[in-house]
Parts: C-alpha cells; sequence; structure tokens
C-alpha cells in the first residue's frame, strides 16, 4: 500500500511538472522570439509542402490531368461550397496569426505574414484543380479565400480584435445514402462533402459591441446559412426521381459560445477553447428559408 501511495505521488508530481512546461511553452512570447519565429515558417512551409504534395499524389493522381484552364462554379451546390472556402481561408489566417503571436511577432508581421496563410494555401490548391480534368481554377473560389482572409484582417484593423468569427455546425442528412460517390460514405466523408448537413455562422460577441457588465463576455449571437435537398451541385435526376427539385436556401438565428473569451490563466486550456472555437456549440435555433418558411429547433447541429 505505501508503494502504491508512492507510484500515485510520483506520477501526480511528474503530470503536474509537465504540465506546468507545457503550459509556460504554450505561453506567448512577450518579445520576438527569433526561435519560435523561425520554427513557427520551416514548420508552415514543411506542412504545406508535404499537405500540398500528398494531395498530388493521393487525390489528383486519380483524375485526368489537363492544360490549365479555368471554370465559372458560382452557382453549384446552392454556393455553400464558397462558404466552405471563406470559412476555410478565415480559420487558417487566424491560426498563422496565432502561431506568430506565440512566436512574440509583430501584430504587422502577424497580419501579413499570418492572416495571409489560408489564402496562400487555397489559392496553390486552386492551381492544382486548374490543371485537373475533373475541376478547374476558379475566380469565384479565390474570390471566397479573398473575403475569408479580409474578414480577419478587417477586424484586427478596425477593432484589433475578433468580435465576429466564422464558424461550423454539421449533422447527417438522408442525401448521402443517393449519391454517396458525391457526398461521402460514412461520417467523415459526409462532414466534409455533403453540402446538405453543413451550416456556417457569422457568430457575433454580444459584449464586444455593448460593453455591458449584464451581458456575459463569452455570449454569442450567431446567423447561419446552409442549404438542403441537394444531391449533385445542379438539377439532376437520379433514378427517375429530381433529386433537387425541392433544394432550398436556409438561414438561422441562434446563440453561441466564444470560446476564446472564457477567463482562464492556463494557456493549455486557452490553447484548446482556441481549437475548439471553430465549432459552433448547439443551441435552440430559428430557422427561415426562401420557401417563406419558419421553423423552431430545439437544439439544433
Amino acid at each position: 500500500m505505501p508503494r502504491l501511495k508512492f507510484i500515485l505521488i510520483l506520477l501526480l508530481t511528474t503530470t503536474s511538472f509537465s504540465q506546468s512546461k507545457l503550459d509556460r511553452f504554450l505561453t506567448p512570447s512577450d518579445t520576438l522570439n527569433t526561435h519560435r519565429r523561425t520554427a513557427v515558417y520551416i514548420s508552415e512551409v514543411a506542412v504545406g509542402g508535404l499537405t500540398i504534395l500528398a494531395l498530388d499524389q493521393l487525390w489528383y493522381a486519380d483524375y485526368e490531368r489537363s492544360n490549365f484552364h479555368t471554370i465559372n462554379d458560382n452557382d453549384e451546390w446552392l454556393q455553400m461550397d464558397k462558404m466552405g472556402h471563406v470559412f476555410s481561408s478565415y480559420q487558417l489566417g487566424r491560426l498563422g496569426a496565432s502561431v506568430l503571436n506565440w512566436s512574440g511577432a509583430s501584430k504587422k508581421e502577424q497580419l501579413i505574414y499570418g492572416s495571409t496563410l489560408g489564402f496562400t494555401f487555397l489559392t496553390a490548391v486552386e492551381v492544382f484543380d486548374g490543371f485537373s480534368k475533373e475541376w478547374g481554377f476558379s475566380w469565384g473560389d479565390i474570390m471566397a479565400n479573398g473575403v475569408g482572409t479580409g474578414i480577419y484582417i478587417g477586424q484586427e484593423l478596425l477593432w484589433q480584435e475578433q468580435r465576429m468569427t466564422l464558424k461550423f455546425s454539421f449533422h447527417q442528412t438522408k442525401y448521402a445514402q443517393i449519391s454517396p460517390e458525391k457526398l461521402g460514405n460514412g461520417f467523415l466523408e459526409e462532414v466534409l462533402k455533403d453540402y446538405n448537413g453543413q451550416t456556417y455562422w457569422l457568430s457575433f460577441n454580444v459584449n464586444s459591441f455593448f460593453n455591458s457588465d449584464h451581458i456575459p463576455k463569452w455570449l454569442n449571437l450567431a446567423v447561419g446559412y446552409s442549404a438542403d435537398g441537394m444531391v449533385f451541385a445542379y438539377n439532376e435526376p437520379v433514378n427517375n426521381f429530381v433529386a433537387n427539385k425541392n433544394r432550398k436556401r436556409q438561414f438561422y438565428l441562434s446563440l453561441d459560445v466564444d470560446l476564446s473569451r472564457i477567463e482562464t490563466k492556463s494557456h493549455i486550456l486557452r490553447s484548446v477553447f482556441d481549437v475548439l472555437n471553430v465549432i459552433k456549440v448547439p443551441f435552440p435555433a430559428l430557422e427561415f428559408t426562401d420557401k417563406n418558411s419558419i421553423k423552431l429547433h430545439g437544439i439544433y447541429f
């Protein structure tokens, strides 16, 4: 029994020490730490390069190559794919600025080289699309990438903080069973491919705009956009059934939680909150559609 107590004390001490070291490591530097900044740039180039290489070998290699060409896909999927580009560019830019802030880099450097990370990476992917016969270089996608980056940079220049955050939520739908090759086979694929189950949110921090002691600092009001009834990008019949005849746009109003504004002295928790903050917290929601219908959801994902 004494031996067990000793082992437990040793484990608790070691864990506490490790957490303390990790917390110090995650603490942003007050001044420029050149070693951290160098590590950030090298890591971004390495990860980005390996990701592009993996896409080329594991994804694009399965499709026929072509000469570089452009396409106009702005009317596809009721613009849900464009919302995905806005969201991805914003979140990658937020990550890029955050890791440079951790290194102690200046605000100017964070905005120029950090917040543009998403736009740069997604533009490189778009170039690969341009050499694929299956797709093509889309100026609509480039514009969406620019919007996402602009939402981040604009707020930093205007308010020096992110009062509005782009978030994502997902629920499974029946449409993936009709066209699993297009909308995904299994939960993980469906999260990425089934536009019917995706919702993109613009989440406003209430206290940032009204600065009231009576409003919790973490309380957000969220406006969401999604679409439903889509099996293909356009109206196409499937098994004698016009799969997209009930296509509709959906708009949502709901509450949300800005996890980044929950006060904590732990930089470990702060990092966890920052990662989870890309997901819209489930709450009741009002749904409005372009078919003039209104619906209340008890809990919406």
